[in-house]
């Protein structure tokens, strides 16, 4: 290794570093569980033209991927150098940032003395945005929440109180929300002040040169990676249940050289509720499984974006005609990477796992305590991972999502809701060589007079496949303690005692059964593991 190898990559560490504590600042100040018990939330850091330098490893790439495109958004709505030290930008329009309405995307410029070098970006759910409850039940995104365009939210003087007002009005936790965007603001400010000591060390005096250097170093490691591959075009599908109608996703990729593309014409038109996906969050969760199988140890930044590119027809369900409703988008987002790892298996056969649960269970309450005062709670849940050659799949494990199970203390001190029970689902993962990831069973009530219950959940119709003669894994259930099952994208009044039983997808099996290793079949069978057959 030279010198010069050797320096940047001390000095991409800095950065690295950088990001990660304003992304430790965000877990350490938020005031919704979600995202200070969970992770909903990410950052990174940005060179002048608003080209991606360093991601925080926290987060998902639905936050982190949609902010690799989005600063550029930012940069030309205020340009670098009109803006002053202690001024900061926001948005959360879907089709610039993050997806939906639910995601708040804050933009910090950063500056060296008096000149602007770049910018900090974090983006984080936020418990409440207004409008509808969060959930797929929307016919566009007016009625989905407080629709914020790219604005300047604070200054030196703090935040804009015409905004704040506007905000206030409009949420229905502002204290919540608002303590949120401060931490958003001050997790932005502790980057402004790790990139002086940055500056002092180094002896530079802006980020350009090595956001070159950083930049093009990914790329060229990417290129060299897809140039390995065969020429050639393969295709891959996921079926998904849909809100009232099966979504089919068709991915089909082709490899000319060292650039490869993914085209997802055939997929499923938008639909009229809030599943569709703007063209942003297709690109953030294509690009990803993609490094996740052909780069996964090279920097993520904007030069390994560049030899991918991302198509799919405007007005299908991966690229949503404004004012198509999103608010659920993850539910058809997150299974991106199924679609995407089977059109890779003609290239990469042996490197590609089934399919596993992949979309998060997303179950929001709203309602009120037993002392009168209001409460919205917002519950991500995982379930298997699909198994994959010489790996059985993680259990009650989120992918592609970063997103963790918040615990149950964390729920039941700061919600009405009790946890009654949470443990892995016995016989979820589908058989095979290697056995796909175990879903869990949460069982669920509210204390009081009740809650609204959001659903956002799939794959109950539809089951994660198994792969290379792997069995496909269990299909999720929802169950009320009287029998009832409620829809899966919709929202009821789930009455105080009344128990919902949530239980999720497990992932799907890779190679046959029958080359399951004996002390492998052993201990699944000591453990429960062993999916019954009927």
């Amino acid at each position: 290794m030279s010198y010069e190898d050797l320096e940047l990559g001390i000095r991409w560490e800095r950065l690295q570093s950088i990001v990660e504590e304003v992304a430790t600042v965000l877990l350490r100040t938020s005031f919704t569980p979600v995202v200070r018990e969970a992770g909903d939330l990410s950052a990174g850091l940005f060179d002048r033209r608003g080209r991606m330098l360093v991601q925080a490893v926290t987060g998902t790439p639905g936050h982190i991927n949609t902010m690799a495109t989005a600063v550029e958004h930012f940069a030309k709505a205020f340009p670098l150098d009109s803006l002053e030290p202690g001024d900061v930008l926001a948005s959360n329009d879907p089709w610039l940032t993050s997806g939906h309405l639910h995601d708040i995307t804050m933009v910090t410029p950063l500056f060296h003395g008096k000149q602007a070098i770049g910018w900090v970006a974090n983006t984080c759910h936020m418990a409440d945005i207004g409008g509808r409850t969060l959930g797929a039940e929307a016919l566009d995104v007016f009625e989905e929440g407080l629709y914020l365009p790219i604005i300047k939210l604070f200054t030196q003087g703090g935040m804009d109180p015409n905004m704040q007002q506007l905000i206030v009005a409009n949420v229905r936790v502002p204290e919540m929300v608002l303590g949120d965007l401060q931490s958003m603001a001050l997790a932005n400010h502790r980057a402004q002040d790790r990139l002086q000591n940055f500056f002092e060390d180094t002896g530079l005096r802006n980020l350009e040169a090595l956001s070159d250097a950083i930049c093009d170093r990914s790329e060229a490691a990417v290129r060299e990676r897809i140039a390995a591959l065969p020429d050639g075009t393969h295709s891959g599908e996921v079926e998904l249940d849909g809100y009232d109608a099966p979504i089919v996703l068709r991915a089909a990729i082709t490899v000319k050289g060292d650039e490869l593309t993914v085209d997802y014409t055939g997929t499923t038109s938008q639909v009229p509720q809030g599943i569709n996906v703007v063209l942003n969050y297709t690109h953030a969760y294509t690009t990803y499984p993609l490094a996740c199988v052909l780069s996964p140890d090279v920097p993520h930044n904007a030069g390994s974006f560049r030899p991918i590119h991302v198509k799919a027809p405007e007005g299908c369900i991966l690229n949503a005609v404004s004012p198509a409703p999103v608010a659920a988008r993850h539910i058809v987002g997150h299974f991106l990477p199924g679609a995407v790892f089977d059109a890779l298996r003609g290239f990469v056969p042996d490197r590609v796992p089934a399919h596993g649960n992949c979309g998060l269970w997303a179950s929001h309450f709203e309602g009120e305590r037993p002392e009168g005062s209001r409460f919205v709670f917002t519950l991500f849940s995982n379930g298997g991972i699909g198994a994959q050659n010489g790996v059985d799949g993680l259990s009650a494990t989120s992918f592609p999502s970063g997103v963790q199970n918040v615990p149950a203390e964390i729920i039941e001190a700061t919600t009405p809701l009790m946890v009654h029970q949470r443990a892995l689902r016995e016989n979820s993962g589908g058989r095979g060589e290697w056995r796909g990831g175990l879903g869990q069973t949460l069982t669920l009530s509210v204390r009081g007079p009740g809650a609204v219950h959001s659903c956002i959940y799939e794959r109950i119709k539809n089951a994660a496949r198994g792969a290379m003669g792997g069995e496909d894994g269990a299909p999720g259930e929802v169950i009320l303690d009287d029998g009832t099952r409620p829809h899966s994208k919709q929202k009821y009044f789930l009455k105080g005692g009344t128990r919902v039983t949530l239980k999720l997808p497990g992932g799907g099996g890779y190679g046959r059964p029958k080359n399951r290793k004996p002390e492998l079949q052993a201990r699944d069978q000591q453990l429960g593991l062993e999916k019954k057959t009927s």
